[in-house]
C-alpha cells in the first residue's frame, strides 16, 4: 500500500500538464496492452468490437482452411489482418486514454520523498518521527520552511501554506484553525508562522493516494449516457446483421455468388465500428481533461452530469465576490475635509490586520495618504463585545467600527452622530455595503464605505452559461438588500438570502424534484449534506474532510469558479461523444456505395450505385475495410483532446455537429475508400 508522503514540487507540477499523445512512455504500453486485450473475455465488453473479433476469427480459419486445401487466397488474408487491425485500434484508443491517467499518477508515485514529522505527545513533548508512522488522530508541529508530512486539519495557529506540489499554483494561501478553511494536504509547505495538525488519515489513505488511486484506475462504471449510446448501437449492430442476411437471401434469388468473407466485411463495415472503439476512450479522456484542470472526479458519471447540468448554486462569499469586503469610499462629516477622514482612517487600521483593515490602508495610501513610519499610541483591538476598533493618541483617541457600537461609545462620552453621517449610513445600507462609523474623541467625523467586490470576470463567464441555458442561483445568509445587489452585479438569475446551511439541501432536492440537475459547490463541514445530494458536487481540497468525502469532484486548485470549467469539460465531453457518433453513422453511406454495387456486378439495378468505380469486387472490399480500420486511430487524437467547445444552444451544437461531422462523415469516407483503392490496384494487392 502506498504511504502518504510528500512530493517534489518541482515534478508534481508535471502533473497539470497534458501530454503528448506521441509521449512514449504512454504509447508503448499502450501498444502492448492493445495486442493482450484480444482477448475474447475482454472483448465481450465491447458488443461491436467482439462482432469484429469473431468475424476475424471466422475469415482467419478461412485462410487457413484454403491454405491447407493448397488453394492460395490472399484476399481473406488481407481481410482477417485489417479486421485484426481494427481491433488493435479500438483497444489502443483505450488503452492511450487510461495510460494518459496512470502516467500522470505514475508521475506522483515517483515523486515521492520521505519528510520527517514533529509528532506532539501526550505530555506535550515533540518526537520527530517518519511520516510513514503517522496515524490518524496523531498531533504534529508544523513550523515555517517545513514541509506538511500527512493530510490533516488545522487545530491552532494560522499559517501560510504553499499548495504548489499539488495544484502547480505559486500563489500561497491561508490555512487557519476553526473554519472552512482549515484542511491541509500532504506535501504542501509551511511559509510562515506555525501551525499544530491533526492528522486526518491512516498511511495509505491520504487525499494524495487517493487522488493516484482514482487516476490510474482502469476499472470504471459505465455513465447513463454512455450505456445509452451502447444499446443505440448494439441495435444498429443488430438491425446490420439483418440487413445482411438479407442480402444472401438477395443474393440467392439473384443467382449471384457472393463470398462468406466479403459478406463479413460488409457486416463490419456497416457497424458502427468507429465509436464502438472510440466511445469507452472518450469517457476516459474527459476525467483526464478534468485532471489537467486539477480536479479530481471521482467517476465519470460525475463528469457526464456536469455537461447536463440546468442550475449552478453558487455561494456568494468567495465564490462570486472576492469574500473580504473592501474599502471603497471614505466620506467624511460636513465640517471634516477629505484629507482629514482619509488620514484619520489610515492611523485607525494601522493595527487593523484583517482584510478589511489592510483595505482601508490601501484605500487611504492610494487616496493620497502619507503612512507614519512610527505611532506612538495604545492600539485597540476589535473585539465581539465592543464592535469596534481604533489607537488612542497622546493628543487624540480614534475608534471606528459598527454605526450601533459607535453611536453608544458615543453616548457615554457625551458626544453625537451628525444626522448627515446616518443619511450616509442609510445609503450605504440600501446599496448592499457595509457602513464603518469613524470617530476621533467625542465626535463622529466620518464613514468608511465597505463593499463586497464581485470578481473580476466572473460576470462574463456567468453570461456564457445563459447562453447554453443553464440557470445561476445565488445563495447566501446576508440580508436580502445586499444578495440583490450582488446579484444585479453578477448578473444572477436568482439569488436565496438569509439561508442556512439545511436551505442548500432544500433548494437542491427542490429543483431536482422538477427533474433538473444541480451542481454546487462547498468547502465545509455544513456543506456536506448538499454537496452530496447534488447531481455535481465540486468539493474544495482546502475544505474540510467531510466535503471533500460528500462531493463527486475535488478541486484541488479550492478555486470557487472551478465549477464552470467543470461544466465546460462536461459539455465537451457529451458534445464530443456526439460528434463521434455522428461520425461514424454517416459513414455508412459511403460503405454502401462502395460495397453493395461490388457483391452484385451484374446487376443493372445497382449501376447507379458506383459512383466511385472502384477496381473491383475485391479492392473494393477491400478498401473499405482497411478505411474503417484506418479511421479509427485517425479519430484517436479527437477522442482524447476533444471536439473544441463553444457556448451554444442545443440546436445550435446539432447543426454544427450535422453539417461538420455528419456531412464530413459522408464525403470523407468516399475520398479514402478510392484512393485506398487505387492505391492497392497500383501495389497489385488484389
Amino acid at each position: 500500500m502506498a504511504v502518504p508522503t510528500p512530493i517534489d514540487h518541482k515534478e508534481a507540477r508535471r502533473i497539470a500538464r497534458t501530454r503528448s499523445l506521441l509521449d512514449k512512455t504512454i504509447l508503448i504500453p499502450s501498444l502492448k496492452l492493445s495486442v493482450l486485450r484480444l482477448n475474447p473475455r475482454v472483448q465481450l465488453r465491447n458488443p461491436v468490437m467482439f462482432v469484429v473479433e469473431i468475424g476475424a476469427i471466422f475469415v482467419t480459419l478461412v485462410f487457413f482452411a484454403n491454405l491447407a486445401a493448397g488453394r492460395i487466397f490472399p484476399f481473406p488474408a488481407y481481410i482477417a489482418l485489417w479486421l485484426w487491425f481494427t481491433i488493435i485500434f479500438a483497444n489502443f484508443a483505450e488503452a492511450m486514454a487510461e495510460g494518459r491517467g496512470k502516467a500522470q499518477a505514475e508521475t506522483l508515485r515517483r515523486a515521492k520523498i520521505d519528510t520527517p514529522a514533529k509528532l506532539i505527545g501526550e505530555n506535550g513533548d515533540i518526537t520527530v518521527v517518519k511520516a510513514t508512522d503517522l496515524k490518524k488522530g496523531d498531533i504534529l508541529l508544523v513550523t515555517a520552511g517545513e514541509v506538511i508530512p500527512a493530510d490533516g486539519t488545522v487545530i491552532e495557529g494560522v499559517a501560510s501554506i504553499d499548495e504548489s506540489a499539488i495544484t502547480g499554483e505559486s500563489a500561497p494561501v491561508i490555512r487557519e484553525s476553526g473554519g472552512d478553511r482549515s484542511g491541509v494536504t500532504g506535501g504542501t509547505k509551511v511559509l510562515s508562522d506555525s501551525i499544530r495538525v491533526r492528522v486526518s488519515t491512516n498511511p495509505g489513505e491520504s487525499f494524495l493516494d487517493r487522488m493516484v488511486e482514482l487516476v490510474e484506475s482502469a476499472e470504471r462504471q459505465k455513465t447513463p449516457n454512455e450505456i445509452a449510446l451502447t444499446v443505440l448501437i448494439i441495435g444498429l449492430t443488430l438491425l446490420y446483421l439483418v440487413v445482411v442476411v438479407c442480402l444472401i437471401a438477395f443474393a440467392s434469388y439473384t443467382g449471384t455468388t457472393v463470398s462468406t468473407v466479403v459478406l463479413i466485411s460488409l457486416l463490419v463495415c456497416l457497424i458502427p465500428t468507429t465509436i464502438g472503439g472510440l466511445l469507452s476512450a472518450i469517457g476516459i479522456a474527459g476525467m483526464d481533461r478534468l485532471l489537467t484542470r486539477n480536479v479530481v472526479a471521482k467517476s465519470g458519471r460525475a463528469v457526464e452530469a456536469a455537461g447536463d447540468v440546468d442550475v449552478i448554486l453558487l455561494d456568494k462569499t468567495g465564490t462570486i465576490t472576492l469574500g473580504n469586503r473592501q474599502a471603497v469610499e471614505f466620506i467624511p462629516a460636513q465640517d471634516v475635509s477629505t484629507a482629514e477622514i482619509r488620514d484619520i482612517c489610515l492611523l485607525s487600521s494601522l493595527s487593523d490586520t484583517t482584510p478589511e483593515g489592510r483595505s482601508i490602508i490601501e484605500l487611504a495610501l492610494a487616496e493620497g495618504a502619507v503612512q507614519p513610519p512610527t505611532v506612538c499610541g495604545t492600539s485597540i483591538d476589535f473585539s465581539a463585545d465592543t464592535c469596534m476598533s481604533g489607537i488612542d493618541l497622546p493628543e487624540k483617541k480614534i475608534r471606528k467600527g459598527a454605526p450601533d457600537a459607535i453611536t453608544k461609545y458615543l453616548k457615554g462620552q457625551g458626544g453625537t452622530v451628525p444626522s448627515s453621517l446616518m443619511d450616509a449610513v442609510a445609503r450605504i445600507c440600501t446599496q448592499g455595503g457595509t457602513p464603518l462609523l469613524v470617530a476621533k474623541d467625542n465626535q463622529a467625523i466620518g464613514v468608511i464605505h465597505l463593499k463586497d467586490i464581485v470578481k473580476p470576470g466572473i460576470a462574463d463567464r456567468l453570461r456564457v452559461l445563459k447562453r447554453v441555458g443553464i440557470r445561476t442561483v445565488m445563495i447566501t445568509g446576508d440580508n436580502p438588500v445586499t444578495a440583490k445587489t450582488i446579484a444585479d452585479e453578477a448578473g444572477i438569475d436568482e439569488f436565496v438570502a438569509e439561508a442556512k446551511p439545511e436551505d442548500k439541501l432544500t433548494y437542491i432536492r427542490k429543483e431536482q424534484a422538477k427533474g433538473q440537475l444541480v451542481a454546487m459547490i462547498g468547502d465545509g463541514t455544513n456543506d456536506a449534506p448538499a454537496l452530496a445530494q447534488a447531481d455535481v458536487g465540486l468539493a474544495m481540497n482546502s475544505g474540510t474532510d467531510a466535503a471533500r468525502e460528500a462531493g463527486n469532484m475535488v478541486d484541488l486548485d479550492s478555486s470557487p469558479t472551478k465549477l464552470i470549467d467543470v461544466i465546460e469539460t462536461g459539455k465537451q465531453l457529451l458534445v464530443t461523444r456526439g460528434a463521434l457518433t455522428t461520425f461514424s453513422i454517416a459513414n455508412d453511406v459511403s460503405k454502401y456505395f462502395a460495397i453493395i454495387p461490388a457483391m452484385f456486378p451484374t446487376l443493372p439495378i445497382f449501376h447507379a450505385m458506383n459512383i466511385m468505380r472502384l477496381h473491383s469486387t475485391q479492392s473494393a472490399v477491400l478498401s473499405a475495410v482497411i478505411f474503417n480500420a484506418i479511421i479509427i486511430i485517425l479519430l484517436i487524437p479527437l477522442a482524447l483532446k476533444g471536439v473544441a467547445y463553444r457556448p451554444a444552444g442545443a440546436s445550435n451544437i446539432l447543426r454544427r455537429n450535422a453539417l461538420i461531422y455528419g456531412l464530413g462523415g459522408v464525403i470523407v469516407p468516399f475520398i479514402g475508400i478510392k484512393a485506398i483503392d487505387l492505391l492497392i490496384t497500383v501495389l497489385g494487392l488484389v
